[in-house]
């Protein structure tokens, strides 16, 4: 390709995708250019001659920049694999039909690994391109590399591997699934209420039953994802848990469906049905490919503590997994620690943290998880794997923005509490956010409690301190 001082940005990197984190590498004046919205207006009028000043080259210099990166990647084989593969995502995006991707897909890539999928939807999302927009097309990007993800086949880890559970769990998923699919047909023949309220206690028992795999989620969510993020894969991993909130809303869906007797619940299921049965599909030939290739057996240890804690779909591992390389010791802390009115040891700060009436996590200045308490008051599930992981991955995609806004404004000051409440099935649940302040001021971290309230909220008139010995007394 010819460039001038006249070539317009937006043309250099349709041609090559890559250009966006190289300008942005460049000059600061180029990060722009990661915000879609300034992207387009950028794309309307630079062009190689007014870029060159933002770089604070002459047009000639920056040319001569340019054509020497076109080149040095031209000659890399990755990068060009990785630019044919990126190129035909893009292309996806704006709407180019399949039958023609999957042509040039098969003339210019034979195969392509599940880590170079998950590299370029990464590095796409990077560029700019929204993660809603990566899991519209997600099913696209997958039709395209199906056959060559295929011909890879499945993994096979030993029994008692996280992902040999997890792959165990989804032949489970897949036979209450197929039963479903069964009172389906019977339903689907000339729908009516009649039918829905003669299969109504099946339907009922079936949904229940397969909402069981929110915990096979939670793990991927809480244990599997964070290791990943570790190596700074984060994009599939956001992906996949929009995905995962689909399904429970339409798990959520079917369930009063049924119990209204809508008729539009066989549609809901049939939804629900590929919804899971394609998340299984991205797990087996992406996911865990790409966590088998990435991890070491001390990064399997971490996905593995803590899973028992979460639970398991369906089933429990029968046979104990045993990495080459077992854990240490952990050494025994007898100091103890100073506080503003009295000191007590690492152990009684552990059982006094766990022994609250509440659920507490507290983030700290650096936005990171670095501690949850593990008493019996767990309202939402948590596993170790969160420890460290940045607080906007341990929350859905579209909560992501609440949960920054709130921690943003406790770090201007600007606030100092937030809550929340939600009724969660039959227990009512009261959330609250507070900023950790020294006392100066600086601002060192976000605790959040979380508390069952539902018999708090029944509490009337008062019972003393007497009236409670004396009922024990009596009993």
């Amino acid at each position: 390709m010819e460039i001038t001082s006249e070539t317009k940005i937006e043309k250099l990197v349709d041609e090559f995708p890559w250009m966006l984190e190289y300008l942005s590498n460049l000059a600061p004046h180029f990060k722009r250019l990661n915000d879609p919205a300034q992207r387009e207006k950028m794309f309307k009028i630079a062009t190689v001659e007014i870029a060159s000043t933002a770089a604070g080259l002459t047009a000639e210099q920056f040319i001569e920049n340019l054509q020497n990166e076109i080149a040095k990647r031209e000659n890399d084989p990755t990068n060009d694999r990785k630019n044919v593969l990126k190129g035909i995502i893009r292309d996806l995006h704006r709407g180019v039909e399949m039958d023609i991707l999957r042509k040039r897909f098969e003339d210019l890539v034979k195969d392509v690994s599940a880590q170079e999928i998950a590299e370029i939807e990464q590095s796409l999302i990077d560029e700019g391109l929204p993660e809603s927009e990566v899991k519209r097309l997600c099913d696209v990007h997958i039709e395209v590399f199906k056959h060559a993800l295929e011909e890879q086949g499945t993994p096979r880890p030993p029994a008692g591997h996280p992902i040999h559970t997890y792959m165990v769990e989804n032949r489970a998923t897949e036979n209450i699934l197929d039963e479903i699919n069964k009172l389906l047909e019977t339903i689907s023949d000339n729908p009516s209420k009649e039918k829905i309220k003669k299969h109504k206690q099946e339907l009922s028992t079936l949904v229940k039953k397969l909402s069981q795999i929110d915990k096979h989620y939670l793990r991927k969510e809480n244990q599997l994802f964070p290791r990943l993020e570790s190596y700074n894969v984060s994009g599939p991993t956001q992906v996949m848990w929009a995905i995962h909130d689909d399904v429970r809303d339409l798990l959520k869906t079917a369930g009063t469906q049924i119990s209204e007797e809508d008729l539009q619940v066989a549609a809901t299921l049939r939804s629900l049905d590929t919804t899971i049965r394609d998340m299984i599909y991205k797990e087996e030939h992406i996911l865990f490919p790409l966590s088998l290739e990435t991890f070491n057996d001390s990064d399997w240890l971490q996905v593995l503590e803590g899973e028992e804690e979460i639970g398991y779909s369906w089933i429990e591992p029968m046979v104990e997994w045993k990495p080459e390389k077992q854990p240490t010791e952990k050494s025994i802390v007898l100091d103890k620690v100073e506080l503003d009115i009295g000191n007590l040891t690492p152990s009684q700060v552990n059982l006094l943290l766990k022994h609250l009436p509440v659920d507490v996590t507290f983030v700290g200045a650096d936005d990171r998880v670095a501690y949850y308490s593990g008493g019996k008051e767990r309202i939402f599930a948590r596993s170790p794997g969160i420890i460290g992981r940045s607080v906007s991955r341990c929350h859905p995609p579209k909560s992501v923005q609440i949960v920054e806004s709130i921690v943003q404004a406790f770090k201007d000051g600007s606030r100092d509490v937030a809550e929340f409440w939600l009724q969660l099935g039959d227990r009512f649940i009261y959330i609250r956010y507070f900023a950790v302040r020294e006392d100066t001021g600086k601002y060192c971290g976000t605790l959040e409690v979380s508390q069952d309230i539902t018999e708090i909220k029944k509490l009337e008139g008062e019972q003393r301190l007497l009236d409670w010995t004396q009922k024990v007394m009596k009993t």
